[in-house]
């Protein structure tokens, strides 16, 4: 179910393009509560390459973002222990919203709207390639998983568990 037309600018793409990263744009249809499941299968990717970008907050409220495989779910519990905080849980849309600049559903890691620190799961960086959020509900880009250590400074981390 790819989509023929051409994907709009976003600020992620934007982002990318003036830092000279190679990125491909892939355009699906999106459906609501589709989830990364639905990109992959849209596209014919790997789900374990399609890699979700999720908005989370600590005990204090300030907000993450973490970067998960999208056949993985994220053990709040690990990810506290491992970046040092008391709890962590996800943050509802509106919030994660407000702090990305994103609509959920279309949250790319590249141009958020705060600085928030990143972190990724460790095997995400050693994919050949990944493909993530573009900035808009059913665009993904592929890209060198390097440019998230590189670029976004993302921190490795190990918080997968398999989705239930």
């Amino acid at each position: 179910m790819s989509t023929n037309r051409r994907p709009t600018e976003t600020p992620a793409t934007n982002w990318l393009r003036t830092k000279k990263v190679a990125f491909t744009l892939h355009p699906y249809e999106y459906v609501d509560h589709g989830g990364a499941a639905w990109g992959a299968e849209c596209l014919g990717l790997d789900l374990h390459a399609v890699i979700k970008t999720l908005v989370m907050q600590n005990e204090q409220a300030k907000p993450l973002v973490v970067l998960m495989h999208g056949d993985c779910q994220v053990s709040t519990k690990n990810l506290a222990r491992a970046i040092g905080a008391k709890s962590v849980q996800p943050c509802t849309p509106e919030v994660a919203q407000r702090h990305s600049g994103y609509q959920v559903g279309g949250t790319s890691p590249f141009a958020l709207r705060k600085p928030m620190d990143i972190y990724v799961q460790a095997s995400v960086l050693s994919l050949a390639r990944i493909y993530i959020n573009g900035g808009r509900r059913g665009l993904l880009l592929g890209i060198q998983p390097s440019v998230l250590r590189d670029l976004l400074q993302a921190q490795s981390v190990e918080c997968a568990l398999p989705l239930t």
